[in-house]
């Protein structure tokens, strides 16, 4: 696109990157509030209106917390993953992709993070997989603790692979395809099956064994597909829309 064609972008778009500039560039940190609307609005040279959209859309980021009342303002937030699965939520509405779509992201993406995990985990990250592995194992009959400790298994080594990118891609691509919001269930005898498989990535990561951790990982994706494509086809064939993502 040649720079004539380019759109101009708007003030307020503006202003929010100069608000968190500043927050970087002050090293504020969660908690944080932010000067008032007065001394703001002297600083960025811009109308009442401009400034609350400006607050506003980094409200919606998750950047800040619009405090009301008196003492209330800006308050330095952080980040999650939630608008990122808003996002590709809305995009792949408007590509009128099914939940397949993200089944087939996560098996070509976990099995890469789990081998950077095997390479790159900490000590204390390999505690909290295998608290998740054990958990999960003490508590099969309680499908509630069964999805909790599946998202967190992942999550942890999304974050363990050392890449943020990846530990972002995992919570919004689990917040998109949660089994359980779009009508797939988990008999226990599906439990068991997954938590051996998390035993067994986990024994691979443990090991630092990046190729077991890959096949492990891509065998454990490759099975949940398996399963939902024979009990759910019509739930992974269903297009994604925004209002049955959690």
């Amino acid at each position: 696109m040649s720079p004539a064609n380019m759109r101009p972008q708007k003030t307020a778009m503006l202003v929010a990157q100069r608000i968190v500039a500043d927050i970087n560039r002050r090293g504020n940190t969660v908690g944080d509030r932010l000067p008032p609307e007065r001394v703001m609005l002297e600083e960025y040279n811009v109308g009442r209106g401009t400034l609350r959209e400006s607050l506003r859309f980094l409200e919606l980021q998750g950047v800040l917390a619009l405090k009301p009342g008196p003492g209330g303002g800006p308050v330095v937030q952080r980040p999650d993953a939630g608008s990122l699965a808003t996002a590709l939520t809305l995009l792949l509405q408007f590509e009128n992709a099914p939940f397949r779509t993200i089944a087939e992201a996560r098996g070509g993406l976990e099995p890469m993070m789990a081998r950077l995990a095997a390479e790159r985990m900490t000590e204390a990250q390999l505690a909290d997989l295998k608290s998740s592995v054990d958990t999960m194992r003490d508590q099969l009959s309680d499908q509630v603790v069964f999805l909790e400790e599946n998202k967190r298994f992942h999550d942890v080594i999304a974050r363990g692979s050392g890449n943020a990118l990846f530990g972002y891609l995992v919570e919004a691509l689990l917040g998109i395809l949660d089994g359980s919001a779009i009508g797939i269930d988990y008999p226990e005898v599906r439990r068991r099956a997954v938590h051996k498989a998390h035993l067994r990535i986990y024994e691979a990561i443990a090991s630092h064994d990046a190729e077991a951790s890959f096949e492990a990982m891509t065998g454990h994706i490759g099975e949940y597909v398996r399963y939902a494509e024979r009990k759910y086809p019509e739930l992974l064939a269903a297009p994604i829309v925004w209002s049955n993502v959690q």
